[in-house]
Parts: structure tokens; C-alpha cells; sequence
């Protein structure tokens, strides 16, 4: 019998237990219990035509967001950028891109949202900038040692002593996250070779300098430009990086967005995980295909051999060192200033738990993303072991946890789910690699989302996983755009596989992505038809359009819809946290309560039977009412 999943709601009168009140539950900040969407505005709307997604985009789909229940919107970043790195490499905090329009579209588009009742969170990219910002021009121009240069990361090389070398070596052993070395060395005017500066990502991101205060008052001036705008919160990029260990010392780790030892949730050391993997690649010499990045993928589909990363390692001396939370608590000192509420959420990926509650203490941050329960994958046991290290972690500090599944950055839950290993996590896939089972996976995915809004705190959620969408794991190589792609050669596949414009009409070019353009000749002209979407769709996509799925009872839209209005009728947001007598993770059953609800996942190999005295209000696979048994695979929540 082929294994699928579903998850129910069901009431009864209430049974007798006692709930835990669950730390931070008592928080009456919107964001303690806030449902997040992530909007990537590349990818989201395109509002002119030009296969672009844009802020005036975002404004129109506002009332569709309204309509989904979520509370608050993330934009990733819109502001002045090369987009070397999508938009991540910034040149100007204070400046929207053109691609995305204008302040004036920003202003209009807060407004909206704002008089919808969605607050609006903006990204922060304090790490490094665009070698296109003015001060690294600035540094460019001026001589090592100058204030100039000091806002950045620039050394002389290893070697550059008086009699000992011409500083050839860079100026320590780092990688960057992206693959390749983390330094690259300037030449000087006179064509001489010059100092080296750090890139902790790509060579077009220059790290700062975060010894420096001028970077300081720097980045709380861009806080407050914004502040006063009216934003509600920021999303700190990176926020685990930052400051680096003092005197730069070498380090033999491996380069990787999360740190900690192979005990913590979500590091599985029977799987290839990107912060538990060594890639051995075959040099270029010996497989020349892999320069060709239209070859790429194909070439290294059998030159990596991976191997687990010994738990040994020592902590990385560029993430997560001690000196960042004097960093955020300046920054939780300038939101104080505010109304309102105002937060910043970290996207830091830091093991064990208790490590990022550190983030979140009072005078720091207000959430920190949990990837525990992200990398947890679909097993019941890495699962409840997330949830309950990150209920301890958060309720050490009094802080309210966050849930999440999918964001820019991963391949999409429904194609990660339907893996044959559904707890590994691939930086990527390409059509060479194994195809997910897109039937099991979004089965699973729609009751692994039920579970995270389910639990008391805030939730996340990436555009288009409402409406089920998966991984677009069929792009060529010459499509991709991700810079880690070809940094590594093709080795990482990449992230633009989760960053596909999202299908809005299934009956329109670019699955109505695009809206046509105004053509010469005034309103009565007739519209030109819209460009290509930036990157290519999947025929699939047709088939989840939010058209199709709007109004269409068991749609994965229509799901999210009454999962969200169950759990703002139910306040699970703000709610408590049990363990359920069901609860058996070792057989693949993982169950608590929240409130009057019973969750209950079950991702093992036999059927459950609904427990007597239930009735089934909501499920994962659209169903309610009348259902005797949970399948295999299968989830069910219940409303007592």
C-alpha cells in the first residue's frame, strides 16, 4: 500500500489534562503569534510586464494575502543592488532598485497593507554590501590603512613581512559560504598586486567591518530611515555572522550556513546535510566538463563524494561569536524608541538551541528562525525532538519559538518530503539528481504545515507553498542564476529551484506571473503582451495556479486558508503546549495539545484509528467528518 499522509481536526468535549503554559504565551506583541509570509518581490507579482517581480506587484496581491489570514508579510530585499546575489548584495540600504520600482511604490504599498491589517517586515543585510556601494568605491580608491578601507575587511597577505614574501597568501585559510576562497586580492593602480579583502559569500559582497563604529552608527541610521517610514520589523540577514573572532585565525572546518555538533536536531549524520557534509570534488584537470556551467551539473553528478563531517570540528570563528548580541542590543535599544511594537527576527543558523535563545533574550531580538525544526524533515522523532528543544531553548530566555518549513534559501518542503531519505536536506536539485515523489510530498508537507501552525508561537510560510508548489528540480544549468551554482561548479545546485515566479493564472503566459503593459497610444491602446518571467516555470505549475485552487474544496490554498482561521479562532498562536498520550515518535506518532486541539502526525507504517468520542473537523486531504482511520503517513489534528 503506497504511504500518504493526512491530518485531521476533530472536537469532543474536553478531557480532563493540564496544559503547560508555554513561555512567551503570554506575550501581547503582535508578532509573539503572528503568521509570516515571506513575499521574494523578484518572484512574487510583476505588476509592468517586464518578467520581474515588483513592489506595485506586492500591493495588488495584498487583499489575496488578506484573504489567506496571515498577519504580517517579510520582503526580502528590494533596495539598490547589482544583484550579484539577488538582491543580497546591497549598494544602497535607502534606495529601492529601479527593477522593483520606487520609494514612493513602497510608501504606497506599506499603506496598503497597513490599512489591511498586515503588518510588514523588511530585510537587513548587515553582514556585508555590494562591491557597488559607495563606501567600498570609497575604499577602493583610498590607501590600506585609510578610514576608508577600515569600514571593511581589508589585510595585507599572510606573508607580506618585510623579507618574508610579496603577501601572496591570502591572509588566512576561509571559505566562502558560496564555495571557492573567502578573500580576494586588489591590484593597486601601478598594476602591483595589492591588500586582500574578506567575502565571507561572494567576491561581490565585501564583508564589513564590525569593529569599526562607524558601521555602527551606520547601520542604526538605515534602522531608523526605515522606522520612521513605518516598517514594523526587520529580518537581520546573517545575523549570526557579523563580528569575527579576533586576530583571524585559520580554521580547518568546513564553511557552512550552520554550525554545532551532529547531536543537534536537524544534524543527521546518516544524511547529507549541508553543515555535515565534506564534498571531495575532482579537479577541474581531471573533469574539465565542470568549467562548462552549462555542463556543470551533469559533469559533477558523479565527482562529489560526500563525507561526514567529524563532530570535532571547532566552532567557526566567523558565525556566531559572542560579540553580535552587543550588536542587536543597540538595535533593540533604537526599536524602543518606536511604537508599535517594533521587532527583528535573526536568521542565524546556530546549534544546539540553546545557543539562539541567545538571540532572543530581553534586551536582544524579539524571533530567531528555528531551523531545528526546518532540517527536522518528515520523522516523528527528529520532529518532536526539535519541538521540544526549541519550547526549552525559547522558554530559557521567556521568549515565544518561531516555525518554519521552506524559505529562499531551501528546497521547498513538498519536494524535500517526497524524497526517498524525506529527512535529508540537498542544497538543491537538478534533473540529474533523484526526482521527488510530488504525490507523497505534498501530502506530507500540507500535514507537516498543519503541525507548525498548529504550535503556539509565530509561523512562517514562503510564497507559494499555500498553494502546494514544489521544487522546479528540472532547470538547466544555463537558466540558473545563483551564484553558489557556479562557484561550486555545479556541486550545489542551487537555490533557484524554490525562487520560481509564482503561477497565479493557469490559462495566461508565465501562469499569469506578468500583467500585460500598457501599450503607445493612451487607456484604449491595446496591451503588449508581458515579458518572460525571469526564470522559467514548470508545466506543473499550471495545475496549482491560485485560480485553479481558489474556491476548490481539498485545494492546498483552500487548506491553508482554514488551517489559519482555525487557529486564530482557536488563539493556538498564543496557546499552550502538551505532550498527548498518543504521542509514541519511537512508532512514528507524534501528538500534543494545544489548548482545547489534539494534533496528532502520524508518520509511520500503520494505520491509527481516530480516537473514540472525535469528531474530524479539518484534514489534511481536504476531507472532515466522518473518518475512522488515519493512514499510514497520515496526521490528524483535534479540537476536544
Amino acid at each position: 500500500m503506497q504511504a500518504f499522509t493526512q491530518k485531521y481536526v476533530i472536537e469532543r468535549n474536553p478531557v480532563p489534562h493540564s496544559p503547560i503554559p508555554t513561555p512567551g504565551s503570554s506575550n501581547s506583541a503582535w508578532w509573539a503569534s503572528a503568521v509570516v509570509y515571506q513575499i521574494y518581490p523578484r518572484s512574487f507579482a510583476d505588476a509592468n510586464g517586464d518578467g520581474m517581480g515588483d513592489l506595485a506587484g506586492v500591493t495588488a496581491k495584498l487583499p489575496y494575502l488578506q484573504s489567506l489570514g496571515v498577519d504580517a508579510v517579510w520582503l526580502s530585499p528590494f533596495y539598490k543592488s547589482p544583484q550579484a546575489d539577488a538582491g543580497y548584495d546591497v549598494a544602497d540600504y535607502r534606495v529601492v532598485d529601479p527593477l522593483f520600482g520606487t520609494l514612493a511604490d513602497f510608501d504606497a504599498m506599506l499603506e496598503k497593507a497597513h490599512s489591511l491589517g498586515i503588518k510588514v517586515i523588511v530585510d537587513l543585510v548587515p553582514n556585508h554590501t555590494s562591491d557597488e556601494h559607495a563606501w567600498f568605491r570609497e575604499a577602493l580608491s583610498a590607501a590600506p590603512g585609510s578610514p576608508e578601507r577600515e569600514r571593511y575587511m581589508f589585510h595585507p597577505g599572510k606573508d607580506s613581512k618585510p623579507g618574508s614574501g610579496d603577501g601572496a597568501l591570502a591572509p588566512n585559510n576561509w571559505k566562502s559560504i558560496f564555495g571557492g576562497p573567502a578573500w580576494t586580492r586588489l591590484t593597486n593602480d601601478d598594476g602591483t598586486p595589492g591588500e586582500w579583502y574578506l567575502h565571507l559569500f561572494d567576491t561581490k559582497q565585501p564583508d564589513l567591518n564590525w569593529d569599526n563604529p562607524e558601521v555602527h552608527a551606520e547601520m542604526r541610521s538605515v534602522l531608523r530611515f526605515w522606522l520612521d517610514r513605518g516598517v514594523d520589523g526587520f529580518r537581520v540577514d546573517v545575523a549570526h555572522g557579523l563580528v569575527k573572532e579576533a586576530g583571524l585565525p585559520d580554521w580547518e572546518g568546513s564553511a557552512a550556513m550552520v554550525e554545532g555538533g551532529l547531536s543537534a536536531p536537524g544534524a543527521h549524520s546518516e544524511a547529507v546535510e549541508p553543515h555535515t557534509a565534506r564534498l571531495h570534488i575532482v579537479p577541474a584537470a581531471e573533469n574539465p566538463a565542470a568549467e562548462n556551467p552549462a555542463t556543470a551539473a551533469t559533469a559533477v553528478a558523479t565527482a562529489v563524494e560526500h563525507k561526514v563531517k567529524p563532530p570535532l570540528d571547532p566552532p567557526s570563528p566567523f558565525f556566531d561569536q559572542d560579540g553580535v548580541h552587543e550588536i542587536y542590543r543597540e538595535w533593540n535599544r533604537v526599536l524602543a524608541e518606536y511604537d508599535g511594537d517594533r521587532m527583528l527576527v535573526a536568521e542565524a543558523w546556530v546549534e544546539p538551541a540553546e545557543r539562539l535563545a541567545r538571540y532572543v533574550r530581553k534586551d536582544e531580538m524579539q524571533q530567531a528562525f528555528n531551523f531545528d525544526f526546518l532540517l527536522a524533515g518528515w520523522d516523528a522523532e527528529r520532529m518532536a525532538e526539535a519541538i521540544e528543544s526549541s519550547l526549552d531553548a525559547a522558554g530559557s530566555v521567556e521568549a515565544p519559538s518561531t516555525w518554519v518549513l521552506s524559505n529562499h534559501d531551501t528546497v521547498r518542503h513538498p519536494s524535500r518530503f517526497g524524497l526517498a531519505d524525506p529527512t535529508t536536506f540537498p542544497k538543491g536539485i537538478a534533473a540529474e539528481d533523484e526526482q521527488p515523489d510530488a504525490v507523497l510530498g505534498l501530502a506530507r508537507a500540507r500535514a507537516a504545515s498543519m503541525v507548525s501552525f498548529a504550535l503556539p508561537g509565530s509561523a512562517y510560510l514562503y510564497q507559494g507553498e499555500e498553494l502546494g508548489l514544489p521544487e522546479h528540480t528540472s532547470l538547466p544549468a544555463e537558466a540558473r542564476q545563483d551564484p553558489s551554482f557556479f562557484r561550486t561548479k555545479g556541486v550545489e545546485r542551487g537555490r533557484d529551484g524554490c525562487r520560481v515566479p509564482l503561477p497565479w493564472k493557469s490559462d495566461e503566459p508565465g501562469f499569469g506571473f506578468s500583467e500585460p503593459s500598457a501599450g503607445p497610444g493612451g487607456a484604449g491602446a491595446a496591451r503588449i503582451a508581458p515579458a518572460a518571467p525571469w526564470l522559467p516555470q514548470p508545466e506543473a505549475f499550471g495545475e496549482l495556479a491560485a485560480d485553479v485552487q481558489a474556491g476548490v474544496g481539498g485545494s492546498t490554498l483552500e487548506l491553508y486558508r482554514s488551517v489559519l482561521a482555525f487557529r486564530r479562532s482557536h488563539r493556538l498562536g498564543s496557546g499552550t503546549f502538551q505532550w498527548a498520550e498518543e504521542h509514541d515518535p519511537a512508532n512514528g506518532v507524534l501528538a500534543f495539545h494545544n489548548r482545547d486541539v489534539l494534533v496528532v502526525v502520524n508518520m509511520g507504517t500503520t494505520d491509527l484509528p481516530v480516537p473514540a468520542g472525535f469528531r474530524v473537523e479539518l484534514s489534511s486531504d481536504g476531507g472532515s467528518g466522518g473518518a475512522s482511520i488515519v493512514p499510514n503517513s497520515g496526521a490528524y489534528l483535534v479540537a476536544e
